[in-house]
């Protein structure tokens, strides 16, 4: 008799830094409500805090220190290398500090996501706080999207928004921001290992079926997984 259990979707995560978007998917994955399998975590960063927290849960993790390699391009091909051994059904960027080419994020098309904290397409690379701080924003928010050769230019899926605050420093933005990116990023993931979301032949993407014009507003949706 078949296994009524469906499989878990292989996923690898990468990560540079204290990896706490990665604490809430593992978190997420052991309530039993987002059903994929973290196959390994990989970090560009040696001294990376998430590594311990993977290690320490049983999940496989390696290293590719970036500033050994030549260039750009040879980092990417070891990188590829090492993510394709476990054949990851997605990758899952999760604080990587690293600007990938375009022929690394091609090879990935449609199953690499992204968190990226400002409501894209406002805001895209670094430093996001303090520009919203500085542009008088009264609003900020968090975008998970596709990842395509355009750095933070990739279909966005869903947003969460946080208001900003009067005496709001970037610290403490970012600390409000954070914890809706928890709450988003397994939503996200859970739509991508359930098949309600993907990309189309021309980029766009799709949400059970339909292109997706406008990313969903985490606001609007009232079953979270976590």
């Amino acid at each position: 008799m078949a296994d009524p259990t469906p499989a878990k979707l292989p996923v690898v995560v990468l990560i540079s830094g204290r990896g706490s978007n990665l604490h809430a998917i593992i978190d997420c994955v052991n309530t039993g409500k987002l059903p994929i399998e973290i196959r390994a975590v990989i970090s560009n960063r040696p001294a990376a805090a998430g590594l311990r927290h993977a290690s320490a849960t049983g999940i496989p993790t390696e290293i590719l220190d970036h500033t050994t390699y030549t260039d750009r391009a040879h980092f990417d091909r070891a990188l590829q290398a090492a993510i394709d051994r476990h054949a990851p059904g997605l990758v899952v960027l999760a604080g990587f500090m690293r600007i990938l080419t375009a022929d690394f994020v091609n090879h990935y098309r449609g199953r690499m996501l992204n968190i990226h904290p400002s409501l894209l397409p406002e805001f895209p690379g670094l430093d996001t706080h303090r520009r919203v701080l500085e542009s008088g924003a009264t609003e900020h928010g968090a975008s998970v999207h596709f990842v395509t050769p355009d750095t933070d230019g990739g279909p966005v899926i869903l947003q969460a928004h946080v208001p900003v605050k009067s005496g709001d420093t970037e610290e403490i933005l970012a600390a409000r921001l954070l914890q809706e990116e928890h709450r988003l990023y397994p939503l996200a993931i859970l739509w991508f290992a359930t098949g309600r979301i993907s990309v189309d032949d021309t980029g766009q993407a799709m949400l059970d079926g339909a292109r997706l014009t406008t990313p969903v507003d985490m606001a609007d949706i009232n079953d979270l997984p976590c």
